[in-house]
C-alpha cells in the first residue's frame, strides 16, 4: 500500500496513492498508517482522493487506524470519491469521522 504523509502546519496528511482500500491492501494500510501516525501531530488527515473502491476490510483498516491513534490524536477524511462517500454514510462511519470535500476544505479546519 503507497501512503505518502507529509507535515502541513500542526496537521499531518496522508495521501493514499492507491485505487481500493480492500481486502488484499488491509494489513498493509494498517501497518503504514501505525507507522506514518505514530509520532505524528494531533491532528490527521487521510487523504483518499485517489481511492475508488473501499470494501468492509478496507472500511475496518481506516477504523483501526483511527483507534491505534494516541490519546489526544484524529484522524479525518477529506476528498472521498461518490463511491466511497457512500460505503461511508451507507454504515453511518459519517458520523465518526470527520469528511471533508476536498483537501482544501480540510485545511481550512481551525481547532481553536
Amino acid at each position: 500500500m503507497d501512503l505518502q504523509s507529509e507535515q502541513l502546519g500542526e496537521t499531518l496528511v496522508i495521501r493514499v496513492n492507491a485505487s481500493r482500500v480492500d481486502a488484499a491492501a488491509a494489513i498493509q494500510f494498517k501497518d503504514g498508517m501505525r507507522e506514518l501516525t505514530r509520532e505524528g501531530p494531533d491532528r490527521c488527515v487521510l487523504d483518499l482522493g485517489q481511492v475508488d473502491f473501499v470494501d468492509s476490510s478496507g472500511l475496518g483498516a481506516i477504523v483501526a487506524s483511527m483507534k491505534q491513534l494516541n490519546d489526544g490524536q484524529k484522524l479525518d477524511l477529506a476528498a472521498l470519491k461518490p463511491a466511497v462517500d457512500k460505503v461511508f454514510r451507507l454504515t453511518r462511519m459519517d458520523t465518526i469521522f470527520a469528511i471533508y470535500t476536498d483537501m482544501a476544505t480540510a485545511m481550512t479546519y481551525d481547532a481553536g
